[in-house]
């Protein structure tokens, strides 16, 4: 909880300066974009979050965002399927890739870095010879089902503002999110696990199962991510589509607190940071700072919330400490 105040402060601040320094950073257009994108990368920020309170880690996500929004618009416009059937196969295909790495993980033991680290590459390159490299567009035919990705909802209290549609997804799926890890004994299992995954598996929990699960929901959230970022953008570039999206679910996470050593975590702080990162993005380009610094300031806000997370784990060591030891 303090560490969301603390970046709730971070993100008031940057948006009063971005303003100060650029009024139109307020206009309901840029208002409007600015939180359709939040809510689309809070997704797959959502997502990665299950694995990394395991201990684990994704590096796969950008490439099953590219993977997943390339075979809709490949079954779409090149194979004339219908809407809920290539959806339905689509969401399937990032559950099953999920799967795939929960057992090479548990079952054959081999670890989460290179089990994701082949997974990247394996499902960019599918990709990219599913269309031969090509760019492939929805179109007006999807109008339709684009406005899951960038329709707007008329609310009178909202005045000149609009509702991105992709705002309510985001709001129903960390609802969902949120209850499974806070009210459910799967969820506190996972806590559990990584904490301690000996303990865990001590105390009777199956860790394996949870291990599996956690990339499973990771890899859904991020297909699902993958469907309304193609739509969004109306056309899928296999080659690119997707790329670095996973730092950028990682650095969510992680600025929300979600600890890279597993066990601790929430989903209202990886939408908040999600949205710090979007916003830090959003005012380079608004203030005219060179785009070039995107990633610059990526790895320096990923590397000062891996230095803070270092330090409160430490200081909380030794406070434990003091208090087991005995005085007198």
């Amino acid at each position: 909880m303090k560490k969301n105040l603390g970046i709730s402060l971070l993100l008031l601040l940057v948006c009063v300066a971005t303003a100060l320094g650029n009024p139109n950073f307020l206009i309901p257009y840029n208002a409007e974009n600015l939180l359709n994108w939040v809510s689309l990368y809070a997704i797959i920020g959502v997502g990665v979050s299950f694995v990394i309170i395991t201990g684990g880690i994704d590096l796969s996500i950008g490439s099953v965002v590219g993977l997943v929004g390339t075979m809709l618009a490949w079954l779409l416009t090149k194979k004339g399927w219908s809407v809920p059937a290539a959806l339905l196969v689509t969401v399937i295909l990032s559950a099953v890739i999920g799967l795939v790495h929960g057992l090479l993980i548990t079952k054959v033991r081999l670890q989460p870095f290179v089990v994701t680290l082949c997974g990247l590459l394996i499902y960019r390159g599918v990709a990219r010879w599913l269309v031969h490299d090509g760019t492939l567009g929805f179109g007006t035919a999807y109008d339709g089902l684009r406005w899951f990705s960038n329709g707007r909802i008329d609310l009178p209290f909202l005045g000149d503002y609009r509702l991105p549609v992709p705002l309510v997804i985001l709001t129903v799926l960390a609802g969902l999110a949120a209850v499974f890890l806070n009210k459910t004994v799967w969820g506190r299992h996972l806590f559990a696990l990584g904490r301690s995954e000996e303990a865990a598996r001590y105390s009777g929990i199956r860790t394996d199962r949870l291990v599996i699960v956690s990339y499973v929901l990771c890899s859904t959230f991020a297909g699902i991510g993958g469907i309304l970022f193609a739509l969004d953008v109306n056309t899928v570039q296999p080659a690119s589509q997707g790329n670095f999206y996973e730092l950028y679910a990682i650095a969510a996470a992680v600025l929300g607190g979600c600890s890279l050593r597993g066990g601790e975590g929430g989903i209202l702080g990886v939408i908040i940071g999600t949205a710090l990162i979007r916003i830090l993005i959003n005012s380079i380009n608004i203030l005219g700072i060179a785009t070039q610094l995107e990633f610059v300031i990526l790895g320096v806000v990923i590397l000062l919330s891996a230095i803070t997370d270092e330090v409160i784990r430490r200081n909380r060591g030794r406070r434990q400490l003091k208090t087991a030891t005995p005085t007198g």
